[in-house]
């Protein structure tokens, strides 16, 4: 199956349009890295707490903000979670914390919890950030049911079918207490009324990763991202030519700089998984870069006479079939993983989006002209033109001529 047969696009008479395309994308890029929201590293990165909290209205993010920062709370990232959802309402907290036990865990929780509940009554509990045991120890204390001697297996019954039904059935955030009326006893219902209050929120989950394991991913991240590239080289330069592991490296450097780019742009934490997503791009661009370089030196034994530009120009023709049903089948399955997939996914498939679109334009826009640029430079100073075809086969080429 074939797109385009017998193109003839003059790729490389509109590079200076493509470098400009590239220079506005990655300054773009930079400036916001460095002046504006810089490296939006996630809490797998920078350490600290991530607290998910469901509300029972639309939350307000400068609302939530405020209260934060009443709190002492100062510096922590808001950002909506689950949007596919209709009806979610459900936020993600990220705070800075120096700790990694349960201790810090909890506070950080009640921190936030004691933020968000404004005129909350003094002598009452939240029932929607409740737990069993507190429930549990509440109906002990109150005995609306006159339990007698198997007081704590019952109540601790009643007090485990109240949560089930706050965060099972009713998604974790209760409108009133009289909601529970049908999943507790009737008696142990109206007790709550005495020492629970509900309020507009619950949180449903906290997760800690602390500033030294942070800083270790990140160190990491960085060596894996820079030993791809120098695996990248050495395999080029071994394969083609050096001139070759240059253009693809600075291919990928410029691919990963847009994508990142674009995660600073539009304020998007990158955690492990955009940094899995990265690496991924890594190779990808790599192999589209490479179906290239490996046409453009077939072509080259095949019209030797022709300018490098011209043999350049037909070898992205001859590809450009086989990129755009390569690219275009994964870019869709991205997007679908994108649209679909879920906020747990939602940095994995951006990145690819992205790295996918950019990938296949720098293969043809960036690494192909460099080429091409680096061939004239030579010219210019009087030297020889990029060597054709790999080491070993130049080797056996010049064997050939001796024997003859």
């Amino acid at each position: 199956m074939e797109f385009f047969r017998n193109t003839n696009f003059d790729f490389l008479g509109k590079k200076w349009y493509f470098l400009a395309f590239s220079l506005v994308f990655s300054v773009a890029g930079l400036f916001s890295m460095l002046f504006w929201h810089g490296i939006p590293y996630g809490v797998d990165f920078r350490g600290g707490t991530l607290v998910y909290v469901k509300f029972a209205q639309t939350p307000d993010d400068n609302a939530i903000r405020a209260a934060m920062d009443r709190a002492g709370l100062h510096n922590v990232k808001i950002q909506r979670y689950n949007e596919s959802v209709v009806g979610s309402n459900e936020v993600l907290i990220s705070v800075s914390e120096e700790e990694t036990n349960e201790q810090a865990l909890d506070r950080s929780k009640l921190l936030i919890i004691n933020a968000l509940e404004t005129n909350a009554p003094a002598d009452k509990q939240d029932l929607n950030n409740a737990s069993v045991l507190a429930l549990k120890n509440y109906l002990l204390q109150k005995d609306p049911l006159r339990a007698g001697t198997d007081a704590d297996q019952r109540y601790g019954a009643q007090a485990q079918a109240i949560v089930d039904y706050r965060d099972k059935t009713k998604g974790g955030v209760l409108l009133s207490v009289d909601e529970l009326k049908g999943a507790a006893d009737p008696a142990v219902v109206a007790s709550l009324q005495d020492g629970f209050f509900v309020s507009n929120f619950a949180v449903r989950n906290v997760e800690i990763v602390g500033p030294q394991v942070g800083a270790q991913l990140r160190k990491q991240a960085l060596l894996a991202t820079a030993y791809s590239l120098a695996g990248m080289l050495i395999y080029l330069a071994v394969r083609f030519e050096w001139i070759y592991g240059v253009a693809a490296v600075v291919t990928v450097f410029h691919d990963t700089l847009i994508t990142v780019g674009a995660f600073s742009l539009m304020n998007k934490e990158i955690s492990l998984t955009v940094i899995a997503a990265i690496l991924t791009l890594i190779g990808y661009s790599n192999n589209d870069t490479i179906v290239v370089f490996d046409r453009i030196r077939e072509n080259l034994k095949l019209m030797r006479r022709e300018k490098l530009s011209d043999i350049v120009n037909r070898s992205i023709n001859q590809t450009l079939s086989r990129t755009i049903l390569t690219a275009g089948l994964t870019f869709l399955t991205v997007l679908a993983l994108f649209l679909f997939g879920g906020e747990v996914l939602h940095g994995f498939s951006f990145a690819l989006v992205i790295g996918i679109l950019i990938g296949t334009y720098s293969s043809i826009a960036i690494a192909a002209p460099i080429l091409v640029a680096y061939q004239d430079w030579r010219s210019s100073r009087g030297r020889p033109v990029i060597a054709a075809a790999s080491r070993k086969e130049s080797n056996r080429s010049e064997q050939v001529k001796a024997r003859v």
